[in-house]
């Protein structure tokens, strides 16, 4: 059984930070694939700035296509919106039974995660990977069963800086993978 970390998110865009920390959930916590899993809207995220999903799919896709144990996935664009964690895994797991997910998450989103749609039943299915982000202090006693506190090391990249800077006319190609700075280069997106 293939074990395949979830990690979801915007990616708007996709940036080194993200391509960091699924390199550690296949290194660190036994992983054997990272799967980008591109919500076309979060229900606790405001919508203004999110870019066409199919964009951010194939800015994920240009990230990811050198990686053999990365992978994009866009299930959750046929989907109902707003987008429920456990509603798609529900739908990854009737399409690829023979895989063990696990959910790849940042201590932001731990914070209100009894907050999430059926949360129980995602913390005692589910192994949580809790990566740590600055200012949000997690106990590791508190976390929901199945939840495990990684040391992942602490990547502060914002997409939404990366987005503001692009606006303001900065350059940005070291925070981005490069096929992903030609492609907002190109299509003079963020601008």
């Amino acid at each position: 059984m293939k074990k395949v970390g979830l990690f979801f998110g915007s990616f708007n865009p996709i940036h080194i930070g993200h391509l960091a920390l699924a390199n550690y959930m296949l290194e660190f916590e036994n992983q054997d694939e990272v799967w980008f899993v591109v919500s076309p809207q979060n229900p606790f995220k405001e919508t203004d700035e999110l870019i066409s999903a199919p964009i951010r799919v194939e800015m994920v896709r240009l990230a990811t296509q050198k990686h053999e144990k990365y992978r994009v996935e866009d299930i959750e664009l046929s989907l109902p919106k707003p987008s429920y964690t456990i509603d798609t895994l529900n739908a990854l797991n009737r399409k690829y039974p023979q895989h063990q997910f696990s959910i790849i998450m940042g201590a932001d989103n731990i914070m209100r995660f009894k907050q999430w749609k059926q949360a129980d039943r995602i913390a005692g299915h589910y192994p949580v990977f809790v990566y740590p982000r600055i200012g949000y202090q997690v106990n590791e006693q508190e976390l929901p069963h199945k939840c495990k506190l990684t040391q992942a090391p602490i990547i502060e990249i914002a997409s939404s800086d990366i987005r503001q800077w692009i606006k303001d006319g900065r350059q940005t190609p070291y925070l981005v993978p490069e096929p992903v700075f030609s492609f907002i280069q190109n299509k003079q997106l963020y601008q």
